[in-house]
């Protein structure tokens, strides 16, 4: 058995790998937004579902017209990515405009309500559009980048397997470090990452120190969104078909994510979805190996709830996450 698990090993981490990155990106947007109201941003999900949407609506819409031949590949993603995250992050400001802003100063269960609301209301709008354009709810669309390529490991170690990966995989990979490595950055070393941190910290404080509180909300809510929307498009093309639901189990798990590294850290909300991402995928492949057929790959899900209750019963503040201490 563990012959089996070890052979398989180099593809189940290649995987997890690419999986991760997809909930570490999402998950930045939960914690980012929760760092500075406080909310759990429950629609978020369904704006990476958006995000991905727009991304195959374009592809799709470029192909019938013939657009899509008349550009370089490279160009044409480009273009599919920055219209995704600019409708996606507009998108986010609008929600928190209308949902989230009224709400602020109320209890906490109202404006979470209120997402929910958001998100269920996104899944019937994006059904309702693409069964009156298409008849079904489900959008398959064009993958660029599509080759099949093989990175060799068998050679070096003659008891692994080769990886087998989609050129699409590279790019996303690559597209979800530099957002990762940008996000990191723009927060730590700008003036208005230093805004944000300050109204993190204390938002009244912050306000009288002249930091304007609201634009502070309305840029984290379009990064977030943005961020949320290419990842989108991108896993759209890794993984070719979506519906209106993918978003919310997704969003669900990079929510996880953000809980186990510690939610309203950045960096380990990147860590959380990363880890997340390669025991997800180890589960699926070795779950019914390890319990000799009685529980199949189908199971992989459990393991993202069950790492989210054991978090929260023995380090609820995460694993890079403080504890808070409130004075009473």
């Amino acid at each position: 058995m563990i012959e089996s698990i070890l052979h398989t090993l180099p593809q189940v981490l290649f995987d997890g790998l690419t999986l991760g990155a997809v909930y570490a990106v999402v998950a930045l947007g939960y914690t980012m937004v929760y760092g500075i109201l406080e909310l759990i941003n429950f629609a978020h999900g369904e704006i990476f579902m958006t995000g991905a949407f727009i991304g195959t609506a374009v592809l799709i819409t470029s192909q019938t017209w013939g657009w899509l031949q008349m550009f370089p590949v490279w160009f044409t993603l480009f273009a599919v990515l920055v219209i995704a995250s600019l409708s996606t992050g507009i998108m986010g400001v609008a929600i928190e405009r209308v949902a989230y802003r009224p709400l602020r100063h109320l209890p906490r269960l109202i404006p979470l309500i209120s997402a929910i609301g958001i998100s269920f209301l996104l899944q019937d709008i994006v059904r309702f559009i693409t069964e009156l354009k298409r008849g079904i709810y489900i959008l398959t669309g064009p993958t660029l980048y599509d080759e099949q390529l093989t990175l060799t490991v068998s050679s070096i170690f003659s008891g692994f397997t080769d990886i087998y990966f989609k050129a699409t995989t590279i790019i996303l990979l690559g597209c979800t470090l530099l957002m990762m490595i940008g996000l990191d950055f723009f927060v730590n070393k700008t003036k208005w990452g230093m805004a944000m941190r300050a109204v993190a910290q204390d938002p009244e404080t912050a306000s009288l120190m002249g930091v304007n509180v609201n634009k502070v909300v309305t840029l984290t809510f379009f990064i977030g969104s943005a961020l949320g929307g290419a990842t989108g498009v991108l896993f759209a093309q890794q993984y070719g078909t979506i519906d209106p639901y993918v978003g919310f189990i997704l969003g669900l798990k990079a929510f996880t994510a953000a809980v186990l590294g510690g939610i309203g850290n950045i960096r380990g909300a990147m860590f959380g979805g990363i880890l997340l991402g390669l025991i997800e995928m180890f589960a699926a492949a070795n779950l019914g190996l390890l319990t000799n057929g009685m529980v199949g790959a189908e199971y992989k899900d459990v393991f993202a709830f069950a790492i989210l209750i054991i978090v929260l019963t023995f380090k609820p503040e995460g694993l890079f996450g403080k504890a808070a201490i409130e004075k009473v």
